[in-house]
């Protein structure tokens, strides 16, 4: 954002606000020279740093597995249905047909080609609907809500059995636990709270001790409980 021209932050302050009219302090900023805009973009800049420290950095953890679970999803849905299935499931209002990805229920109308340029998708945990871009001119990309932030701060699944435990430990008895449905490595690990290397190491074994089943889905592997497992292990609660 340091980088951000002052014409461009002008810009970018009118088309977020329309069609309503600027903020008293934002007007009186972007009326003036490109110190004061630049002076501007600067402040915006440290409230974001400062924000950032206080509400985002102590649950960073936690939200880039959210999003990094949402990401491998929409890549699997575009690998076995193409955009129409990415799109089929990410919001209400999106609606994809003829090539085109239209958006209801928006303030304002406009068009953003997107040919030869590629959408950029971005997750959020924050957003409550899809957010495009702000003009025609702008690159195409498109904000949208995050699977799963309902289960953000769910607790870590327990396991009710202490023999289960004692078997298998308890990382590998949550993990058996969860898999009562087909879920990928970095789901697991968003919902136990680790890293994704930590949960690969407790599935080679259960998958080498039969207790899980694998298969490859597009770009991912998805693991589950087989019979066995089921067998053993107690559903999430």
């Amino acid at each position: 954002m340091r980088q951000v021209s002052a014409a461009r932050v002008r810009q970018d302050i009118q088309l977020a606000h329309a069609p309503d009219q600027l903020p008293e302090a934002l007007r009186d900023a972007a009326a003036r020279d490109d110190a004061a805009v630049i002076a501007l973009r600067d402040a915006i800049c440290e409230v974001l740093i400062h924000y950032r420290q206080l509400a985002i950095a102590p649950s960073w953890p936690r939200l880039r597995l959210l999003l990094e679970a949402d990401m491998t999803y929409r890549a699997r849905q575009l690998a076995l249905g193409g955009a129409r299935l990415l799109f089929a499931d990410m919001h209400p209002n999106l609606r994809w047909q003829d090539g085109e990805l239209r958006i209801g229920q928006m303030l304002c109308t406009h068009r953003v080609s997107a040919a030869g340029r590629g959408l950029l998708l971005v997750p959020s945990a924050f957003a409550h609907k899809p957010a495009p871009p702000l003009g025609p001119e702008t690159p195409p990309r498109l904000v949208y809500p995050c699977r799963g932030v309902a289960t953000l701060w769910e607790p870590t699944p327990k396991v009710d059995s202490a023999d289960l435990v004692s078997l298998l430990g308890a990382p590998r008895a949550r993990l058996l636990g969860l898999l009562e449905e087909p879920l990928a490595t970095v789901e697991l690990a968003r919902r136990l709270r680790v890293t994704p290397s930590a949960v690969s190491q407790h599935l080679r074994v259960l998958h080498a001790t039969a207790l899980v089943t694998r298969a490859r889905a597009g770009r991912q592997v998805l693991y589950q409980r087989s019979t066995l497992g089921d067998q053993l292990a107690p559903s999430p609660t």
